[in-house]
């Protein structure tokens, strides 16, 4: 477990992982309609996490390590399917009306998402307290990484973006999509790509000149999920079939009607 290479093939695989148990809960929620049941059941799993994450920062060595990460992912993971589920979203469930001026999207945009965003703007300052002067920041460093690259997408879908697959959109966010963009490029894109191939560089540098084997762990778990955010900002201009990374293990939905939608 202290190989780098282990490390990459960790955060790889919780990333697929966890973003495919999520979408296996919002599905059955979405054929039950247990929407908040769903969320209710996942906070023993938040206070696991949190205790998890509070545990591991005071702690050094590559099981502390592995722990802080995967609990960050925990934590952020409930926060993705109370967002998911309809439950934390925002004051606006609406689709946009056609013809609104720019003014007005951008402002019923934020209301789709902001009682989720603030969430996770708390959760971040939370974890910055909680490792403030620990010996282990790796679990804060994870969520963060989430954090940016997550406003990253949301500002890109909403600015222009050439692909933008809904397929496993659940039936609470159906308003969501009005929301978005297709455009062909946006001023964000390059910056947002360039940003995060900068931080994958400052990792990999990191995990090379580490002092210990918990720290090349760390920070090469760092490089792989910041990879990985590099490559879902790429799939919103490279037509590839990503949705069948989790399509194969998600039951049907419960509308046989609705259709993928990759661009609206």
């Amino acid at each position: 477990m202290e190989s780098p290479w282990i490390a990459a093939l960790v955060a790889l695989f919780a990333w697929w992982f966890a973003t495919g148990a999520i979408l296996w809960v919002v599905r059955h929620a979405d054929r039950t309609g247990l929407h908040r049941l769903a969320v209710l059941a996942g906070l023993p799993v938040l206070a696991l996490g949190a205790a998890a994450f509070a545990v591991s920062a005071r702690a050094e060595g590559v099981a502390m390590v592995y722990l802080a990460f995967g609990a960050a992912l925990v934590l952020w993971g409930w926060a993705e399917l109370a967002f998911l589920a309809g439950v934390i979203t925002g004051p606006n469930t609406r689709p946009l009306r056609p013809g609104a001026p720019e003014w007005e999207r951008f402002l019923r945009a934020w209301g789709t998402v902001a009682y989720h965003e603030m969430l996770l703007a708390a959760m971040l300052l939370g974890a910055g307290w909680v490792t403030l002067g620990a010996p282990n920041r790796f679990g804060f460093w994870t969520f963060a990484v989430l954090f940016v690259a997550r406003i990253s997408a949301k500002l890109n879908l909403y600015l222009g973006v050439r692909r933008i697959n809904t397929e496993f959109l659940p039936s609470p966010l159906t308003h969501l999509p009005s929301h978005f963009r297709i455009s062909r490029m946006n001023w964000l894109f390059p910056i947002s790509v360039t940003a995060l191939s900068f931080a994958v560089a400052c990792w990999l540098e990191r995990t090379w000149s580490a002092a210990t084997p918990a720290e090349a762990a760390g920070f090469a778990l760092l490089a792989a999920l910041t990879a990985l955010a590099l490559l879902e900002h790429w799939l919103m201009v490279v037509p590839l079939p990503d949705a069948k990374l989790w399509r194969w293990m998600l039951p049907a939905p419960a509308d046989k009607t609705r259709k993928d939608a990759h661009g609206l």
